[in-house]
């Protein structure tokens, strides 16, 4: 019988916070209705910290992460099974990720000591231009149908960590997620959900439906099995031909065809000339911590400013919950994300003022315009010079204390909702994230890489890595990240805790795309946010809504040198499992 040091416990969503820690509930936090008291030293806790000493992987899904776990116990290293992760995880969690999606990681190699960043991110169409919205009368690109396409990077994201880090063949990585597809997997509550949500955009289109839904008319149920042989068949020409079949091959061939005749504008040379790219890793050293993020045409910048604003101020004698530590959280939020409207773009398409974006003296500057009375209603972008989103994340560390760090995307619930023809799965549309004005830095241009939301994170510690984690979720991305590492590094909570504790989600503000909100947008918040922090935000002048389901979703593996031992945790808001041996 396989034997776990951390076993994996399935987590349903639960919408209801438990309180962080016992002494936060006079700090603003309440306790929700939850029907049981963890016999430990916070008993609203979700699970336990799960404890392992040789490896670990953290996902979404049980099966996913078994699958990283089975490789990992074989000899594999942390890239082996986070591919086998991913694989998975485009099996049984089709809505947010799949191969027909993007990718990003960040990788701490131990025999060099030292970060590597992957953008394998995809790029528009070279026939597709501002002038074919502009001859339509379109004011922005639309979120659904082969408008909205990219060309793939996932594929080539896996090509390039396998064949840099790898250590076991593709054939053998994808082999497991082959069979399920094959074999079929049960439908597990949370995903059940998302599944149900996307019935009716599915139908539109007759490859989706014949894919994804029972009989061509309904999502699988929770519980009910599923098969994907599609899908099946398209990984098992990827094992046996590597990437380029994906790229020059049968597979492009198929996606070009269908694109060619629905309206689309990708071609084959959009295939052929697709290269993901190995990046340097940005970072800000927030309170003795090195945090690590990707630099644009993602977002992952957008979390160091915020760390960079907060870090102006004494969070830990508010702690988790408090009005005084959600109004700095938010007002940082609009600041760098007014910066974020602005600046982020594909940094070959432009000069972009990234290290004078992520300094600690434009974080100070920035500081100075928040206004502890009041919630600012119109927030410009500086001078640096002087809402939706499926993804899924997964964090592996193995024996070597190898860390991988990967999210992958096809952005909306279903992504562009087109499957092209026969291949099994569908096609991101990130697209739809390009601006259409012609004075926007992240305007639509040929051959280039749209604004991202996707980010994946990494913390070190006196020069060794510490905490390898993320949180998926769109616009939430940023926010998650920075709160996560409050929670843990000023307010003491440990690696679970961190992710269990009450969210806020700011809502409202310039996008990307051009366009803009105006007002103090809306703060969404959840359960553990207790009603008298709620009022005093309000006097605040926020606009305050407790809400549901919209708050990402958080894996993440902490390093304790001292005792040789690895810290997972996973978010009880997901399906998701950490386990370890």
């Amino acid at each position: 019988m396989t034997r776990y040091l951390g076993c994996f416990l399935l987590v349903s969503c639960i919408m209801t916070e438990p309180t962080v820690a016992a002494d936060n509930a006079s700090r603003g936090n309440r306790t929700p209705m939850a029907g049981y008291d963890r016999p430990g030293a916070n008993p609203k806790q979700s699970r336990s910290v799960v404890l392992a000493k040789h490896g670990m992987v953290a996902t979404s899904h049980p099966l996913a992460a078994e699958a990283g776990l089975d490789v990992l116990k074989a000899g594999g290293n942390a890239v082996d099974a986070a591919i086998a992760v991913n694989a998975m995880l485009g099996v049984v969690e089709p809505m947010s990720c799949g191969i027909g999606g993007d990718l990003f990681a960040i990788y701490w190699d131990s025999k060099t000591q030292e970060l590597y960043g992957l953008n394998a991110s995809g790029r528009s169409p070279y026939r597709l231009t501002r002038q074919v919205f502009k001859e339509r009368g379109m004011d922005r690109i639309p979120f659904e149908g082969p408008l909205s396409w990219s060309v793939p990077g996932c594929v080539s994201g896996w090509e390039a960590l396998q064949q840099r880090f790898g250590s076991r063949p593709l054939s053998d990585l994808l082999e497991p997620s082959i069979q399920t597809a094959e074999e079929g997997f049960p439908v597990t509550e949370v995903i059940a959900g998302y599944w149900r949500g996307g019935e009716r955009s599915l139908r539109k289109w007759s490859d989706s439906a014949a894919t994804y839904l029972i009989d061509g008319q309904r999502a699988p149920r929770y519980g009910g099995m599923f098969r994907n042989p599609r899908l099946a068949a398209s990984y098992r020409q990827i094992a046996e031909k590597g990437a380029n079949t994906f790229y020059q091959g049968d597979i492009a061939e198929k996606i070009v065809a269908f694109s060619e005749s629905n309206g689309g504008f990708l071609s084959l040379r959009d295939f052929a000339d697709h290269a993901c790219e190995w990046v340097e890793p940005v970072s800000t050293n927030y309170r003795g911590y090195d945090v690590w993020e990707l630099p644009p045409n993602g977002q992952g910048i957008a979390a160091l400013q915020m760390l960079n604003v907060l870090e102006q101020y004494d969070l830990r004698r508010l702690g988790s919950g408090h009005p005084e530590y959600v109004h700095l959280l938010v007002e940082a939020k609009k600041l760098a994300f007014a910066d974020r409207a602005k600046f982020y773009a594909d940094p070959a398409f432009g000069d972009l003022p990234i290290e004078e974006l992520i300094s600690k003296e434009y974080g100070r500057q920035r500081a100075k315009r928040i206004d502890s009375a009041k919630a600012a209603t119109d927030v410009p972008p500086g001078d640096p010079k002087l809402n939706h989103g499926d993804t899924v994340y997964l964090t592996v560390v193995d024996k070597h204390r190898n860390c991988c760090s990967l999210i992958q995307s096809i952005f909306y619930g279903f992504g562009s909702n087109v499957t092209p023809g026969d291949v099994g799965f569908v096609m991101q549309n990130r697209g739809a994230l390009f601006a259409l004005d012609e004075n926007h830095l992240n305007r639509l241009e040929p051959h280039k890489r749209p604004f991202h939301t996707i980010i994946p994170a990494m913390v070190t510690k006196d020069g060794k890595p510490w905490f390898c984690f993320g949180v998926m979720g769109g616009d939430m991305q940023p926010q998650g990240h920075v709160q996560v590492l409050v929670n843990l590094i000023d307010f003491g909570m440990n690696v679970q805790a961190a992710g269990d504790a009450a969210r806020v989600r700011h809502v409202g503000s310039a996008t990307p795309t051009g366009q803009s909100a105006s007002g103090a947008g809306t703060v969404q918040v959840e359960t553990g946010i207790s009603d008298e922090a709620i009022e005093a935000l309000r006097a605040k002048g926020h606009h305050v809504v407790r809400s549901r389901g919209a708050f990402g979703g958080y894996q993440g593996i902490l390093i304790d040198w001292d005792n040789g031992v690895l810290r997972g945790a996973t978010e009880p808001r997901k399906d998701g499992a950490a386990v370890g041996y």
